[in-house]
């Protein structure tokens, strides 16, 4: 395993907690069945692109495919509510 500079280890870990946060927000947003399903989306969406980000710093290849997977729910489920 490639060893990882500091720069390199700060940015992963703002990607890490943000998309965290984002993710978390997202699943308490639809759960809660309040009409906000289109916000809940969006945020679906840009956690799985800094969860990405994350996952191709640090050679995740398949942490990054399920990124793709989440980036895609988030899409058609921007379609199907908007």
């Amino acid at each position: 395993m490639a060893k990882i500079d500091t720069s390199r280890r700060g940015l992963t870990t703002v990607f890490e907690v943000t998309g965290s946060v984002l993710a978390m927000a997202y699943a308490l947003l639809i759960a809660s069945n309040t009409g906000a399903e289109i916000l809940g989306f969006v945020l679906l969406l840009l956690s799985a692109g800094l969860f990405a980000a994350w996952a191709a710093i640090d050679r995740r290849w398949t942490f990054l495919l399920l990124q793709g997977f989440y980036a895609t729910s988030a899409i058609i489920g921007l379609i199907r509510w908007a």
